[in-house]
C-alpha cells in the first residue's frame, strides 16, 4: 500500500545549499514546507561530498605546507606526521556538526523532513521512496527542484572499482596511493591534487586544454602555477585520455598528444575531475511540462519557475555556474516568488573561488570574456610585491586586478590571486553589484596593513597615482 498525505504548500526536492535555503525561506515566509533528500540530514553534496569536506582537507594541506615553509621565518618544525584516521575523523566531525545544525534549524522552522528519493507522477504529485523502502504519495501546490549535479565520467571508462575515483570517492581518503593521476585541470582537479600531494601521493595531471583552469584569466593562473611548481610530478596539456584499463592493482592510462601520438603510463589510482552534469534523470520530469535546454539544464525564468507553473528549479540543474552560493540565492528567490513576493534572480556578479594555495577568485566580467566579446575595457593591476601585509605572510606573488569601463570608470569585474583571495573577493562583488566606480574604491580608506588594501591600490593605479608603485 502507498501512503497518501494531504496537499502540501511547498515541497523542496533536494536538501543541498539551494534546497535547504529555499525550504528555510519558505518556512520563514509562513508556508507549510516539506524537504526531501536521500541523506539522513540536510546538506546535500556540498556538505557531505563537496565544498565542506574538501575545504577541511585543504586546510590540513595548508597547515602542512606552512609548517614546512616556516624556516623562512625563523621557525624550525619537525616534518609533520600524517595520521590518516584522525584526519578522516576530523573531516567527518565537521560534516556531522554542520549537517546536524541544519537538521535542528529545520525542526525549529517546523519543516517536515523526509529521507528518500522523489519522482514526479504529475505536475502536483510526487512518489517518494523512503530510505526504509516504504513508498509515499505526496500532493503539493508548488515544488522546488534542487537535485544538483553529479561528476561526469569519460566515454567507455568503467568506474567503481576503487582504483578509478570521482571527487566524491577521493574525499573519503580511504588510503593514499603512491602515484595518482588526475584527469582534468579545473578547480576540482587542482584542489584534490593539493590535498593528495600534501598527504604524500605523487601527483600527475592531464588537461585537454592549454593550461590549468580553462577560461580563467591567465595572469591569475600564473600566480598559482608559480607557487606550485613542485606540486605535480608530471603534467600534460593539450592532451586527452583515450583509454583507462585496470591491471595488476594498477591503472594503465593511454594519452594522446596534439600530434596524435599515443603514450602509456601506469598509476596506482586515477581521479576523474572532468566536470559535473545536472541530475535530471529518474525524477519524472517527463510526467510534467518541465523542459530542458540543449545542454540538459532545466529552463527557468527570473523567478526560477519552470515551464510547468507549479514547479520551480534552482542550483546546478539550472545551468552554469555550478556553485553552492548561486544555488542558495536562487532558492531564496524561488521561495519568495511562491510566497507572492516581488522578486527576481538577476545578479550582476557571482564570485568564483578556487581554494588552492594560493587561492584564485574572480567576479563579474573577466579579461578573457572581455576579449571574447570584443568589449573595450581598461585593466589595472596591483602586484602584491608592493603590499606590506603580503610581505609579512609570505604572499608577495599575489595579484589584484580590476576590469573597468573606460567611459564611465565603472568596475565591471575583479580578479584576485593570492592568500585569502576567497575572502577578499566579497568586497569586489559588492562593488560590481552596486555599479561602483574605480574612484569609490580608491577613496575608500582601507585598514593598513591588510591584503584588502590591494583593491584600493589597484583603483589608485587606474588613476595613475598608486601610493606603493611608482609610475612615470
Amino acid at each position: 500500500m502507498m501512503a497518501k498525505n494531504e496537499k502540501k504548500e511547498v515541497v523542496v526536492i533536494g536538501a543541498g545549499p539551494g534546497g535547504y535555503a529555499a525550504a528555510f525561506m519558505a518556512a520563514d515566509l509562513g508556508l507549510d514546507t516539506t524537504l526531501i533528500d536521500p541523506e539522513a540530514q540536510p546538506g546535500g553534496v556540498c556538505l557531505y561530498r563537496g565544498c565542506i569536506p574538501s575545504k577541511a582537507l585543504l586546510h590540513v594541506a595548508k597547515l602542512k605546507r606552512e609548517a614546512l615553509e616556516a624556516d623562512a621565518f625563523g621557525l624550525d618544525f619537525s616534518r609533520p606526521e600524517i595520521d590518516l584516521d584522525k584526519i578522516r575523523s576530523w573531516k567527518d566531525e565537521v560534516v556531522e556538526k554542520l549537517t546536524g545544525g541544519l537538521k535542528q534549524l529545520s525542526k525549529r522552522r517546523k519543516i517536515k523532513y523526509i529521507r528518500g528519493m522523489a519522482a514526479f507522477k504529475d505536475a502536483h504529485t510526487l512518489e517518494v521512496e523512503k530510505h526504509d523502502g516504504e513508498k509515499e504519495e505526496l500532493s503539493f501546490q508548488h515544488a522546488i527542484l534542487a537535485t544538483g549535479s553529479r561528476p561526469m565520467s569519460l566515454p567507455g571508462i568503467n568506474t567503481g572499482s576503487g582504483q578509478i575515483l570521482f571527487s566524491d570517492d577521493a574525499l573519503d581518503i580511504e588510503s593514499i596511493p603512491e602515484t595518482l593521476l588526475i584527469v582534468g585541470g579545473g578547480y576540482i582537479g587542482l584542489e584534490m591534487g593539493t590535498v593528495y600531494a600534501a598527504l604524500g601521493a605523487k601527483i600527475s595531471i592531464v588537461e585537454m586544454t592549454q593550461g590549468f583552469l580553462p577560461g580563467t584569466d591567465r595572469d591569475l593562473v600564473k600566480v598559482f602555477a608559480k607557487g606550485n611548481e613542485e606540486l605535480f610530478e608530471e603534467q600534460w596539456f593539450e592532451t586527452t585520455v583515450t583509454d583507462i584499463e585496470e591491471s595488476d592493482e594498477q591503472v594503465r592510462v593511454t594519452f594522446e598528444n596534439p600530434e596524435g601520438e599515443q603514450e602509456e603510463r601506469t598509476f596506482d589510482k586515477v581521479l576523474l575531475a572532468v566536470g559535473r552534469k545536472p541530475l535530471t534523470g529518474n525524477i519524472g520530469l517527463d510526467h510534467t511540462g518541465v523542459t530542458l535546454d540543449d545542454k540538459g539544464f532545466v529552463k527557468v525564468n527570473a523567478q526560477r519557475q519552470t515551464e510547468e507553473p507549479s514547479i520551480y528549479a534552482i542550483g546546478d540543474i539550472t545551468g552554469e555556474p555550478l556553485l553552492a552560493h548561486k544555488a542558495t540565492h536562487e532558492g531564496r528567490v524561488a521561495a519568495e516568488a511562491i510566497a507572492g513576493k516581488k522578486t527576481a534572480y538577476e545578479p550582476r556578479a557571482i564570485p568564483a573561488v578556487v581554494y588552492t594555495d594560493p587561492e584564485i577568485a574572480w567576479c563579474g566580467l573577466t579579461e578573457t570574456q572581455a576579449e571574447e566579446q570584443g568589449k573595450q575595457v581598461k585593466i589595472t593591476r596591483f602586484r602584491w610585491s608592493a603590499s606590506g601585509r603580503a610581505a609579512t605572510i609570505g604572499g608577495s606573488t599575489g595579484l589584484t586586478k580590476l576590469i573597468i569601463d573606460p567611459g564611465s570608470d565603472r568596475i565591471l569585474g575583479v580578479g584576485i590571486a593570492g592568500k585569502q583571495a576567497g575572502d577578499l573577493i566579497s568586497e569586489a562583488v559588492l562593488a560590481v553589484e552596486m555599479a561602483a566606480l574605480a574612484s569609490d574604491l580608491s577613496l575608500t580608506i582601507h585598514p593598513h596593513p591588510t591584503l584588502s588594501e590591494t583593491l584600493m591600490e589597484a583603483a589608485e593605479a587606474y588613476y595613475g597615482h598608486p601610493t606603493h608603485i611608482f609610475k612615470r
